[in-house]
């Protein structure tokens, strides 16, 4: 690990449910773990591809969909709190 990288979370991670959070998610399952789909945008789907367009969030595409790796949803998670 290169001294510019940061630990960003240690020990597990959990879905709004409860249950663990996968490794490689589905757009759905980003979704429902950023919380997209509670309290934020009327099509959160559009929200997500935006943040992937515009280079805030990484997917990756595995055959014809894309999935997002749980590291670079918490990646996310950390840039937006340094901003405030």
């Amino acid at each position: 690990m290169s001294v510019n990288e940061k630990v960003i979370y240690i020990g597990p991670v959990y879905m709004p449910d409860g249950s663990s959070a996968p490794e490689l998610m589905t757009e759905e399952e980003a979704i429902r773990f950023l919380r997209l789909d509670t309290d934020g945008p009327k099509r959160p789907e559009f929200t997500l591809r935006y943040y992937r367009d515009q280079q805030l969030l990484k997917g990756i595409r595995v055959g014809k969909r894309i999935r997002y790796p749980k590291k670079e949803l918490l990646k996310f998670i950390d840039s937006l709190l340094d901003r405030n």
